[in-house]
């Protein structure tokens, strides 16, 4: 089997979880990289430092090494420009435009899908209320490429054979959007990165990219209400209006180091997320750290984090039920009465259940299931139409 990976871009600042999928699926499968634009591959720093990778006319835009999504529209349009038609098995990584990719009837297609694409479907009203190019006449003319956007998402849906989800809430909105079935294959989290730390610091930590829909102004509102230690680390356009909310008890330390961010996540009394996220990567990571979460119960961290309400002898964390800064008020302060219950080997043993090796074993064996699938049914006779409805 020839195969063919493709994700949407690879630059030094995407390092999230749709990243780390696809550095473990290229540890077990041999495949050809593509993706919208490539800076990794000249990056010294990167594992992907020296590889032949293909990418696409958007490679050559002005500041496209700082993220393609202002050139939005074109995104469907560059990865259809990908000729695949030598490889058997196409893999997609995509949490924007890579499953769109033209496939012929005989190459498989599978699909690791992060999220259907939040622009054109869960942040459509976050994003037309925050950019200027969301009002007057500019913002009629938004609004229709994004109903136009919605409708290529749709369509290239149906050129993927198999859908993975990295959560049971992914896989709910890939059944929403695209009324396609999804098997859930948690993605891996390098355990081995983050020290387990049984003694923790008197301060609480969130990390995060700071942009409107994480909801880092409501944890930080929150804070300069409880007036508790709070260090903020992440970069993003919603820096400055940080740094403007934050009280003197909120440190806010910007872009750090993995190194750094590892360290204040093993010493932080709880780790702090309020955003709806369809995994929480993050999530996870604090947890391998032995470190609390008191997070927002929606999305993936119903999977990755059990209250301690709910599970005594085993809970790892705290899960509010709706995005204010009041509710998050109550869930720390409902965490400061809980702690002591909330042992750090919980955390680390519930972080165990998303080990690269037991993404390894679910997506080789999903693999291979669906090439025994594809094989079977590509040897079979498709029904001829006419022969069907020939009594109509």
């Amino acid at each position: 089997m020839k195969y063919a990976l493709v994700h949407e871009w690879l630059t030094p600042k995407a390092t999230g979880g749709s990243e780390l999928v696809v550095e473990e699926i290229l540890q077990h499968i041999k495949a050809d990289l593509y993706a919208l634009i490539d800076f990794e591959s000249t990056n010294p720093q990167s594992y992907l430092y020296g590889r032949s990778i293909e990418s696409t006319f958007l490679q050559h835009f002005p500041l496209a090494r700082n993220g393609v999504q202002k050139y939005l529209p074109l995104l469907p349009i560059a990865i259809e420009q990908f000729d695949l038609r030598n490889y058997d098995v196409v893999l997609s990584s995509s949490h924007a435009v890579a499953k769109g990719i033209l496939t012929s009837p005989n190459q498989l297609h599978i699909c690791y899908c992060h999220t259907p694409m939040r622009y054109a479907w869960d942040l459509t009203f976050d994003y037309l209320q925050n950019s200027p190019a969301g009002k007057g006449i500019v913002g009629l003319m938004t609004r229709y490429l994004l109903h136009r956007l919605r409708q290529w998402d749709v369509a290239s849906a149906n050129r993927v054979d198999y859908f993975i989800a990295n959560s049971h809430h992914t896989a709910r909105r890939i059944w929403r959007c695209y009324r396609r079935q999804a098997k859930v294959i948690y993605p891996p989290v390098n355990l081995e990165r983050f020290d387990f730390t049984l003694h923790k610091e008197d301060f609480y930590l969130s990390v995060s990219r700071l942009v409107s829909y994480k909801k880092i102004s409501l944890i930080v509102r929150a804070f300069n209400q409880l007036g508790y230690p709070l260090v903020i680390i992440g970069d993003g356009p919603d820096l400055p209006l940080i740094r403007r909310l934050a009280k003197s008890n909120i440190k806010v330390l910007g872009n750090q180091s993995n190194q750094i961010v590892e360290q204040y996540m093993a010493k932080a009394k709880a780790f702090v997320y309020a955003a709806c996220e369809d995994f929480g990567i993050a999530l996870v990571e604090a947890q391998a750290c032995g470190t609390p979460v008191i997070a927002y119960g929606g999305g993936g961290a119903l999977e990755t984090v059990l209250d301690i309400r709910q599970y005594p002898q085993k809970g790892t964390g705290i899960l509010f039920s709706s995005q204010t800064s009041g509710n998050l008020v109550k869930a720390i302060e409902t965490f400061e009465k809980f702690q002591h219950l909330i042992k750090s080997e919980s955390c680390r043993r519930q972080a165990a259940k998303f080990t690269p090796k037991i993404f390894e074993m679910s997506y080789l064996a999903f693999l291979k299931d669906c090439e025994k699938d594809f094989i079977q049914k590509s040897s079979e006779k498709v029904p001829d139409f006419y022969e069907q409805n020939c009594h109509n």
